[in-house]
C-alpha cells in the first residue's frame, strides 16, 4: 500500500520506459522543434500515432496560437488514430494530436482531454517556449 501511495507523490513528468516511444535500437525517441528563437525537445509516447508522426519527419510547418492555452500546427496528412482513447494526467507541456482536424496541439496552459485528442509526448523542459505569441515557421525533426 505504501508503494502505491508513493507513486502518487511522483511528479507527472516521471515516466517509466514503457511509456515512451523507442526507436529500433531501443532508445527513447525525441524530437526537436524550432520556431522563431525557440528550440526545444519532446520525448515521445510509445503509441502508433507518435510512431506515425516520426515516419513523416522532417517537417516544415506553421505554428500559431489557438485559444488561450495552446499552439497548433497542421500536418500534411492525418496520423493513425490506432491506440487512441481517453488518457489522464493532462499537463502543460503535452504534445498531442487532434485527429478531427489533423493537427499537432502543444499545450502551454491547463487543458482537459477531449474526444479525438491523442497524447504524442511531452516537452522535456516545460512549456515556456510555447509562450511566444504569433504565427511562425516551425521545423520538426528527429534528434
Amino acid at each position: 500500500m505504501l508503494a502505491g501511495a508513493a507513486s502518487f507523490a511522483l511528479p507527472s513528468s516521471v515516466r517509466s520506459q514503457t511509456d515512451v516511444a523507442t526507436d529500433r535500437k531501443g532508445d527513447t525517441m525525441r524530437l526537436r522543434f524550432i520556431f522563431a528563437d525557440q528550440d526545444f525537445t519532446v520525448t515521445l509516447e510509445d503509441n502508433p500515432s507518435a510512431h506515425d508522426l516520426v515516419s513523416i519527419l522532417p517537417l516544415d510547418l506553421t505554428i500559431d496560437d489557438y485559444s488561450t492555452n495552446e499552439k497548433i500546427a497542421h500536418l500534411p496528412r492525418k496520423l493513425t488514430e490506432e491506440g487512441g482513447g481517453r488518457f489522464g494526467n493532462e499537463a502543460t507541456g503535452d504534445l498531442c494530436y487532434y485527429a478531427p482536424w489533423g493537427n499537432l496541439a502543444m499545450f502551454h496552459g491547463p487543458y482537459r482531454w477531449s474526444r479525438g485528442l491523442i497524447r504524442l509526448g511531452r516537452l522535456d523542459h516545460g512549456p515556456a517556449p510555447l509562450l511566444l505569441r504569433g504565427e511562425h515557421p516551425l521545423r520538426v525533426e528527429t534528434l
